[in-house]
């Protein structure tokens, strides 16, 4: 076996979930973007599809992916659409759009009549959505041209920080009373899972991704009680008695008696700079080790994302995804 082996329990996904409707008290909205967060979006849908009220995804791809792979759940696509194309497929698939600015509008009324909306508000992050106070005008544009809102978003950018966390709340809370003069009964959703854990308000639903896959603040007031679900392994494709003075790409630290040589690297969405037990820097597919193990033998690399990013200056977000791109997948319960 060339590939890395990403080992992942439905059953700790499963009960991740449960943890996160405990604590918040609220349907959940799982997000699934990015393949899951490397964890295969697909089956995760299907191993969650009970227990959710909708799914959340990136682009309309991978919507679709989950549409024409069964899922039956509501499929909400967090990016905007960038074409009249892109919004007819979404409405075809029956997917929810996010409805963002006014260009995202136009783009919008193109696809027809019907189209299925999430009103997008930004609260404070900057990164997508109408202010606040153009939440009503936003909806009845919306009305006039057929695209249908069914409910208001927004995305806390340091739900740690409490004046940050209510200042949003508050932005947010008046987006979707006037949102509501437009369209009522709307699904409002703020909290992620930082803002689950630092008691950020659920509203009708939250919006958990990476605490689905085991990760969550430490030390935040709310305990998730949740648990990695993926593991990744490599094997051994050499070992023995070390010749000149290298080891991997790097001179020799010290005198060794043996090296193995793991089939993984930085091609494999790993960092290059150390990690994993290297001597020396990685390969673009390969790890060279002190010791020497068995040909052919399975090692797990990661099984903590959150450290494993800690060491590199990044977060286990990103950990997750580089490393579960390329990874074959092999599900437990």
């Amino acid at each position: 076996m060339q590939s890395t082996l990403a080992v992942i329990s439905l059953g700790a996904v499963r009960a991740n979930a449960r943890a996160v409707i405990a604590a918040s008290g609220a349907p959940l909205i799982a997000v699934v973007k990015d393949d899951a967060y490397g964890h295969g979006a697909l089956r995760i849908a299907h191993a969650l599809s009970d227990m959710v009220c909708a799914f959340a995804v990136s682009t309309v791809d991978e919507g679709a992916q989950l549409v024409h792979g069964g899922v039956q759940k509501d499929i909400l696509v967090l990016t905007p659409p960038l074409s009249a194309e892109e919004a007819a497929r979404a409405k075809a698939l029956g997917l929810v759009l996010p409805l963002s600015s006014a260009p995202v509008l136009r783009v919008l009324m193109r696809a027809g009549r019907g189209v299925r909306a999430h009103l997008a508000v930004n609260t404070g992050m900057n990164r997508y959505g109408f202010p606040p106070g153009e939440a009503e005008e936003a909806c009845r544009a919306a009305k006039r041209f057929g695209v249908c809102v069914e409910g208001v978003f927004s995305h806390l950018y340091e739900p740690s920080c409490p004046h940050a966390l209510q200042a949003q709340e508050r932005a947010f809370e008046e987006a979707c009373a006037r949102a509501e003069r437009v369209f009522p009964h709307l699904i409002c959703h703020l909290a992620a899972t930082g803002g689950i854990a630092y008691g950020g308000k659920a509203y009708h639903a939250v919006r958990a991704g990476l605490a689905l896959y085991g990760y969550a603040p430490q030390n935040a007031p709310v305990r998730l009680a949740v648990k990695p679900a993926m593991k990744i392994y490599a094997f051994v494709a050499q070992s023995g008695t070390p010749f000149g003075g290298g080891a991997g790409y790097a001179a020799a630290a010290k005198r060794y008696a043996a090296l193995h040589t793991l089939r993984v690297g930085y091609g494999d969405g790993f960092f290059r700079e150390g990690g994993l037990g290297a001597e020396g820097k990685l390969c673009m597919d390969a790890c060279v080790r002190e010791g020497e193990l068995p040909f052919g033998r399975r090692v797990c690399v990661l099984a903590d994302a959150e450290r494993y990013a800690r060491e590199h200056g990044t977060t286990a977000y990103e950990v997750l995804v580089s490393a579960g791109r390329r990874a074959e997948k092999r599900y437990v319960r």
